[in-house]
């Protein structure tokens, strides 16, 4: 009887929402707190202290004009001028220290902290099956990685900054302004009412753009990513006129989002300067006739003056802070959508325990089903591969070889059915366990732009000289790298472009040599290879295998008619098992693949 093995997760193999609904500012706030800034959270209440000093030294320095004026300028009092000279040069030493201590301060926690969110990312983007990233374009990933993370800094430079250093500027400013007399202040604030509906609708604006900035920019990174890893296809097919537009259509809409955001957060501290000229003049009319009356000093007025001239600039900032909150709050939104995805593979809470003995012994397919939406890809599959010996997959392309191999491994679950390892449920294993007991060679050698030793090594980086130096041997990586200048720290290129086919697989089979695990898999390893270099691939594997359960997938039956046991499938299903000699003799299809290859061979030898 099947039994349900992975039950349908709501969050799993999804394509990311660019715009999800339900994730509020104070749900943002909180998470981002808790997760990154409350460790720092006294060096966050040192810079706002900071901030705050900043912000308070403009309306000291404001008040400080009136005694500058009337005590020092108009009545000529010279036992004014040392401490007013002072004072006012304390008041520029200590803005000048507050405003590059916090500075710096909000640089190293700000990096920090995006530092701290791109590993944690990556780190949760790892735990994802491949059918993840089958959904999620590379591009699109990278740019939520690097650049919606780049955008938290702007939380520290604009947002916090402006809510400290600019609100209490402005708090001391208008208080100075309010001393000198509070019917000028009103005059020079008239307009003020008359900014809340035009930011309430750009604050719309800008949401709406910067959200649409940011997709437009994944599209980029996705864009360039295509370009620069299928650059030989694309020359092939002499692309590069099709690609130069697609990328050029791409370029258009992100400068056009871009744009259309800044403009957005532009026009606000444009406003408050519409709204800061209707205030002077109401200001130097009206103040100006009182001064010629006598009844305020020219103290008075420069001082009023003073603060009013410098209270704008806060202002402005702090109207940014809406518009910038907004770019802040779209990345937000797109990093916390990663966290809150949830990996469709994991470990179980309580695993089985499982040793190296469970690794060496037989492994059973019993009834497994998979479907991926409509298509069924297996269909009651069900045989053994016995422990130590050699067990072979033959069988049309599409008939799901592969996907028996991705299941032991769990990079995918089955929907039913069971996959024992030594008697042990795999998905009942600890997930690092469950896949150091496998070493895979597949048919395409996946290389890092690395050396050929760091690509061998990340393997197992704990391996000895004396393990890697076996590895090369019996992997007959040392028959090529000794012939190179560099030796073994020959650098490979990107996807080891720097290798021929042949050793590029060799590599892999070092790489998988170096983990010594007691069940290796293997997925067409040759099938993309020359004759010679099959040869030389062959040789190796043989020396991989030796003593290894071994489930091997091979396109041509001639290198694995010596299996122990063959598989023939078709269609998800099991149709035929047996060894060379007793399916040539039983199997219709079996005997039919072969010789086929045999012919093909054959004509390809006359030729």
């Amino acid at each position: 009887m099947a039994t349900s093995r992975n039950p349908e997760s709501p969050d799993a193999n999804r394509a990311l929402l660019d715009n999800p609904d339900g994730y509020t500012q104070r749900r943002l706030l909180s998470w981002i707190w808790h997760e990154y800034l409350k460790s720092y959270w006294l060096w966050i209440g040192f810079a706002l202290i900071l901030m705050s000093l900043e912000g308070s030294m403009l309306g000291l320095f404001s008040y400080m004009i009136a005694p500058l004026f009337d005590s020092l300028l108009e009545s000529g009092d010279r036992s004014s001028v040392k401490w007013i000279g002072f004072t006012v040069g304390g008041i520029f030493f200590v803005r000048a220290f507050a405003s590059f201590t916090h500075r710096v301060i909000s640089v190293a926690v700000g990096q920090r902290i995006v530092a701290k969110v791109q590993s944690d990312m990556v780190v949760h983007l790892l735990a994802f099956s491949p059918s993840f990233f089958q959904v999620n374009a590379p591009g699109k990933l990278i740019e939520r990685v690097r650049g919606d993370t780049t955008v938290i800094q702007g939380v520290w430079t604009t947002v916090i900054a402006a809510f400290f250093r600019d609100l209490i500027a402005v708090i001391s400013l208008l208080a100075v302004a309010m001393s000198i007399d509070w019917l000028w202040t009103s005059v020079a604030l008239l307009g003020a009412p008359l900014l809340v509906l035009p930011v309430l609708m750009l604050r719309n604006l800008i949401q709406r753009t910067a959200r649409a900035s940011r997709m437009a920019a994944a599209t980029l990174t996705t864009r360039l990513d295509e370009i620069f890893h299928g650059i030989t296809s694309i020359k092939l097919i002499r692309g590069e006129a099709f690609e130069s537009i697609r990328f050029k259509g791409s370029l258009k809409d992100y400068v056009k989002a871009t744009v259309t955001a800044q403009a957005g957060m532009a026009a606000v501290p444009s406003l408050m300067d519409l709204i800061a000229g209707i205030g002077f003049v109401g200001v130097m009319t009206y103040g100006g006739l009182q001064i010629v009356d006598g009844t305020k000093t020219v103290g008075d007025f420069m001082s009023f003056f003073t603060a009013i001239a410098l209270l704008f600039e806060p202002v402005r900032r702090l109207g940014n802070v809406s518009g910038a909150w907004q770019a802040v709050y779209a990345s937000l939104v797109r990093i916390y959508v990663v966290f809150d995805n949830r990996p469709d593979i994991t470990s179980p809470k309580h695993p089985a325990k499982a040793d190296a003995e469970t690794f060496k012994s037989k492994l059973t397919i019993d009834d497994v089903h998979l479907s991926f939406g409509a298509h069924r890809v297996l269909q009651g599959v069900s045989f053994e591969v016995a422990a130590g010996k050699t067990t072979a997959l033959v069988g049309a392309s599409g008939a799901g070889k592969t996907t028996l191999l991705n299941l032991l491994t769990r990079l995918v679950d089955a929907d039913s059915g069971q996959i024992l390892i030594g008697g042990i449920d795999n998905i009942q294993m600890d997930l690092a366990k469950l896949r150091d007991g496998f070493s895979v060679v597949s048919q395409e050698a996946w290389l890092f732009d690395e050396s050929i030793e760091q690509n061998i090594m990340a393997g197992r980086p704990d391996a000895t000289k004396g393990e890697f130096e076996n590895a090369l041997d019996v992997a007959l990586v040392s028959d090529f790298a000794n012939q190179f200048p560099d030796g073994v720290q020959t650098q490979v290129g990107p996807r080891g472009s720097n290798l021929s086919g042949g050793q590029k697989q060799r590599v892999a089979i070092a790489r998988a040599v170096l983990r010594d695990a007691p069940i290796l898999l293997l997925d067409e390893p040759t099938s993309a290879l020359d004759s010679k270099s099959e040869a030389a691939v062959q040789k190796a594997l043989e020396g991989l295998s030796a003593g290894r359960t071994t489930l091997v997938i091979a396109h041509r039956i001639a290198t694995i008619r010596n299996a122990d046991k063959i598989i023939v499938m078709d269609a998800g299903r099991v149709i035929e098992q047996g060894t060379h000699a007793q399916l040539i003799k039983s199997s219709n299809v079996y005997r039919g693949l072969y010789e086929l290859q045999m012919g093909v061979e054959k004509s390809a030898d006359q030729a």
